[in-house]
């Protein structure tokens, strides 16, 4: 009789595990990308004529070469259901290191702008691409060494300001806005639905911003073609199709979500394709990126947008005290601190320096060296990461 009830209660707690009620990154109480009841009217000039298309086309490799700007993550420092404006802003992202030719630097586009002065849509409580992309049509937007990501937005603690578009900061006084900064835009956008359509865009201009459905198991994914059984098809998250390609016969989207690359495969997942499954043919939209680089444009600050009463004028202090159990104890360590750089003068290490192999002026004779080299154009290839501002936000 006690080994039946011990029987049991295992059941009963495998059963319990099985129908446990997890944790969600999105759902349709919770969703994150929201449809308007009136949808912008969208910007065409031309449209694309029909090409032979390759078996496969991955914006992340074209011949060896990365055209795909880096992944993000919508939910740090705290949740936020911004993943419209992380499709947008990576797929804008993206088509502008295509037409750059992958050249340095790359531009990564601020979400931030979108989430804080994007008005038609809610900020972190969800959002449509298409919204994004008609208002960098008729607005400037920044990168983000102009307006790194907060994860919050008008409607939840950030406003719009000239600040938010772009800022800069000192040690120990208030932080400001740029004299003059570089700036971005969209020239066309539109909607694009149905594999073959979805193809010719991606391939012939570059990563799209669609919409999907994400039931359970895509939420727990962790690999492979990724293809749901239950027929979910209620869209509730924007992503970014950076490509498509096939597998042991089975056809996929190559897709970068915005959870961070500690999710799926490194931050990307691949979704059966031909199948509209998740919804992911049916609700996509494109933007073509304005050239603002060739001849550099740039933002000149008015007087008012300096002393916009939005900006923050909070005088953080320098050095940041440290960690202390107290406030009257971290305003002492504050004040015996001595003000210095970011950088020491001298770094040591007490059990000496760690040394594996050579250093490589032990093996390379000066001679033998390049009269230069910059690896931003190293034979006609980048190989260094963005750019970033340390002093901000």
């Amino acid at each position: 009789m006690r080994t039946f009830a011990v029987i049991s209660l295992i059941a009963v707690l495998a059963f319990a595990d099985e129908t446990a009620i997890k944790p969600r990154r999105v759902t349709k109480e919770t969703a994150c990308r929201k449809k308007p009841a009136v949808e912008p009217e969208v910007r065409v000039l031309s449209t694309l004529e029909k090409k032979e298309l390759p078996k496969e086309w991955l914006w992340n490799n074209i011949d060896g070469e990365n055209f795909v700007t880096t992944v993000r993550q919508q939910h740090i420092p705290q949740y936020c259901g911004s993943c419209w404006a992380q499709a947008a802003a990576s797929s804008l992202s993206d088509r502008i290191k295509i037409a750059r030719k992958g050249a340095w630097p790359e531009i990564n586009i601020a979400p931030q702008v979108l989430i804080s002065c994007e008005m038609a849509d809610d900020g972190c409580h969800g959002g449509y691409a298409l919204n994004a992309f008609a208002w960098m049509h008729w607005n400037e937007i920044t990168d983000e060494t102009c307006s790194t990501y907060r994860a919050r937005g008008h409607d939840n603690g950030i406003e719009c300001s000239a600040m938010t578009k772009c800022r800069n900061c000192s040690p120990g006084e208030a932080c400001f806005v740029p004299d003059k900064y570089r700036v971005y835009g969209v020239e066309e956008f539109g909607i694009v639905i149905g594999e073959e359509h979805m193809k010719q865009e991606l391939y012939q201009r570059g990563p799209l911003a669609c919409g999907i459905a994400v039931p359970q198991a895509l939420d727990d994914y962790t690999g492979g073609i990724f293809c749901d059984t239950t027929g979910d098809m209620e869209i509730v998250h924007d992503i970014s199709i950076i490509g498509y390609g096939e597998e042991k016969g089975e056809p996929y989207w190559l897709v970068r979500n915005s959870w961070g690359e500690h999710w799926g495969e490194d931050g990307f997942f691949r979704v059966c394709r031909g199948k509209n499954n998740i919804a992911i043919e049916s609700d996509c939209s494109w933007a073509t990126p304005k050239d603002t680089w060739t001849d550099q444009v740039w933002h000149e600050t008015t007087e008012e947008e300096k002393n916009d009463p939005a900006n923050d004028t909070t005088v953080y202090p320098f050095p940041q005290p440290e960690y202390a159990p107290s406030v009257s104890s971290a305003l002492d360590s504050l004040n015996e601190r001595p003000i210095r750089g970011c950088r020491t003068e001298e770094a040591t290490f007490k059990s000496g320096p760690v040394k594996t192999t050579p250093y490589a002026w032990e093996e390379t004779d000066v001679e033998n060296l390049p009269s230069g080299i910059d690896w931003r154009n190293y034979k006609g290839k980048n190989y260094l990461s963005w750019n970033k501002n340390q002093h901000i936000p």
